[in-house]
């Protein structure tokens, strides 16, 4: 996971969330505090299928608690508007067990 000061890098940036429980949440990374929780803003989660394309659902401003993180990454704003979301299919993310 980010360390602070990597976040710190990622304030007010197109980001991509993969939580513990296999959901993908897409947004501006608008702060965050000590236990790594954050606040999205502008933000929809992506569920993804095999059957059809991927469907976005709009969350606006979104707090993740830090405990269920599993990834943060920055994305390309251009390249993401590219993709035609519609035509992609894939295997949804299963959760993290422990």
């Amino acid at each position: 996971m980010a360390t602070a000061t990597g976040l710190e890098s990622l304030v007010d940036q197109y980001i991509s969330v993969i939580t513990n429980d296999g959901r993908n949440i897409v947004g501006y990374l608008k702060g965050f505090d000590q236990a790594t929780n954050i606040i999205l803003d502008e933000s929809h989660e992506r569920v993804f299928s095999t059957k059809e394309g991927v469907q976005q659902h709009v969350l606006g401003l979104f707090i993740i608690r830090g405990d269920n993180i599993g990834v943060i990454g920055e994305l390309d704003e251009e390249l993401d508007a590219s993709l035609d979301l519609s035509n992609l299919r894939a295997h949804p993310l299963k959760p993290v067990v422990h």
